[in-house]
């Protein structure tokens, strides 16, 4: 063979070596570019996932302080309210043995008193639980002290009589009313 066959066929081995070898790089590089994508859509998928997971259990934290701060807000003066109780209740017998009075004054300024009391303490969210004699007797909403022998067929397990008021500070019973029931 000649040399100038020689040297054309080395360039042509040469080419076809150049025109090959990029072929085969840019098929890895298009294989490792897309390996490449294909983990950064998962990572970014991962992170996705977890900024959501995140977010709800800030949503959710946000909703239960806000419901407990309500809560709180509600019976935040639940303490002062109850220390207030026996003295609402030692005004109530006092009016009823003021009652019996003959003078129309004093009862007229003693019962004006005990209203505001009333009413500002029911301005806090303080309500009385009603309960009266002949009321079925509930061991969740009444407290018995004690049973005595009915005094009638229709009050045997109905309550015979009240002792000490019951009240609730918005839902909340805060003192359970006190009852005498029928055996």
């Amino acid at each position: 063979m000649s040399k100038k066959n020689r040297n054309t066929e080395d360039v042509k081995d040469q080419v076809e070596e150049v025109l090959d070898t990029p072929l085969e790089e840019t098929e890895k590089e298009k294989k490792e570019e897309i390996n490449v994508e294909t983990q950064l859509k998962e990572e970014l998928q991962k992170e996705k996932d977890k900024f959501l997971r995140l977010f709800a259990e800030f949503e959710n934290y946000k909703k239960r302080t806000s419901k407990e701060r309500l809560e709180l807000f509600k019976t935040a003066n639940q303490d002062v309210i109850q220390s207030m109780l026996p003295v609402l209740d030692d005004f109530d017998r006092a009016s009823k043995e003021i009652e019996k009075s003959k003078d129309k004054d004093l009862i007229k300024g003693v019962e004006l008193i005990h209203n505001k009391l009333k009413e500002t303490l029911k301005s806090k969210g303080l309500a009385e639980m009603e309960v009266a004699s002949g009321d079925a007797f509930n061991a969740d909403d009444h407290e018995a002290i004690t049973q005595i022998p009915a005094p009638s067929e229709d009050l045997k397990g109905k309550i015979v009589d009240v002792i000490e008021k019951g009240y609730k500070l918005g839902d909340k019973v805060i003192r359970f009313p006190k009852v005498v029931t029928g055996q």
